[in-house]
């Protein structure tokens, strides 16, 4: 039986990726440490075994990439 086609959709977080673009140089630094000190508390919870939920430490790897890739393009713009 054939499938049907799937609809393009936009992706999950390119609605959050608009509102990091509107966002200055300085603050996506001070949100990315932020990410980065959640990524490390989350992983000691997870050493520690105490993570409640596991789908967090892929959702801030995610979006430090995200973070990161809108500060890429800014210093490439100048």
């Amino acid at each position: 039986m054939a499938r049907a086609p799937k609809k393009k959709t936009e992706a999950k977080g390119s609605a959050h990726t608009a509102e990091l673009r509107a966002n200055t140089p300085d603050e996506l630094k001070d949100a990315l440490l932020d990410l980065k000190k959640e990524q490390f508390n989350l992983r000691f919870q997870r050493a520690t075994q105490q993570l409640e939920n596991p789908g967090r430490v892929r959702e801030v790897r995610r979006e430090i990439a995200r973070v990161k890739t809108v500060l890429g393009q800014k210093a490439a713009a100048k």
